[in-house]
């Protein structure tokens, strides 16, 4: 049986008030697929409305500027996400705001991950530095910005 190695997979939950997701993220998201530094492997909108009850989000539900730009990324849906995921993601967000769920394979990564592997090296740890403490690091100085 052979089995296709993949790069590291990730995922985030960005939450937009007031249930208006107007697609501005997502000419960026195409960009990093077009340049083959990720592979969008699933995308999926939840919210609250202004009672806090949860809303489940289809594409076709979505302005169809929106739709469009959504239907273009080359991306597989493969339904990673269970209805309590989906619960879950949508306990975080506050009273009448959005959330997009996202999960893609770091094709940057790929092949650093499989060196690694193949090197015997096992990952311990992989952690995001939150943003506020990069900022402060670059405002200390410790640390030059781009």
């Amino acid at each position: 049986m052979s089995t296709t190695e993949i790069g590291p997979v990730e995922y985030m939950i960005v939450s937009f008030p007031g249930n208006e997701f107007s697609g501005q993220i997502l000419p960026e998201l195409a960009r990093l697929v077009e340049s083959k530094t990720i592979r969008i492997i699933d995308l999926v909108f939840v919210g609250k409305d202004a009672n806090g009850d949860m809303l489940a989000f289809e594409v076709s539900d979505l302005e169809p500027q929106v739709r469009e730009q959504v239907e273009s990324l080359d991306h597989e849906v493969r339904g990673l996400f269970s209805d309590e995921d989906l619960k879950q993601a949508a306990e975080g967000l506050a009273p009448n705001h959005s959330g997009a769920l996202l999960v893609w394979e770091d094709l940057w990564a790929a092949r650093l991950a499989q060196t690694i592997r193949n090197a015997n090296g096992h990952l311990l740890e992989l952690a995001r530095v939150p943003h506020d403490v990069v900022m402060e690091a670059v405002r200390g100085g410790e640390l030059q910005a781009r």
